[in-house]
């Protein structure tokens, strides 16, 4: 855990987040600021700064984080319409919390290219 992190002072409990997923290796919170009906955020429970810094060690997390999106999906009910996931990676990227996360887009059309 990095006591500066945003996302790991999250994940230790120590700041409030509406959970919606919880495991091992895995969270899951409602987006304080949604762009979507649906929008969560996905994180490992370790601190990875980036998808920059994923290496083939980080893939049962990885997978982990792409499993429950898909449950997630299911869940809310924006699973058969379809969905987005978006990571960030790095500053030209978007990222703006330095905690490699996974954004979960739904309940509306999604237009290309987004941005």
């Amino acid at each position: 855990m990095s006591t500066d992190c945003l996302f790991c002072r999250i994940v230790a409990g120590d700041i409030p987040a509406a959970r919606v997923h919880d495991d091992d290796l895995v969270i899951a919170i409602r987006d304080l600021h949604p762009v979507a009906p649906v929008h969560l955020l996905l994180m490992p429970r370790a601190h990875v700064g980036s998808a920059l810094d994923l290496t083939e060690a980080d893939a049962p997390v990885t997978g982990r984080l792409l499993s429950v999106a898909a449950a997630l999906a299911r869940t809310e009910g924006i699973a058969e319409g379809g969905y987005r996931l978006v990571v960030n990676a790095g500053n030209d990227g978007g990222q703006t919390v330095g905690h490699l996360h996974v954004h979960l887009l739904g309940g509306r059309a999604m237009h290309w290219p987004p941005g």
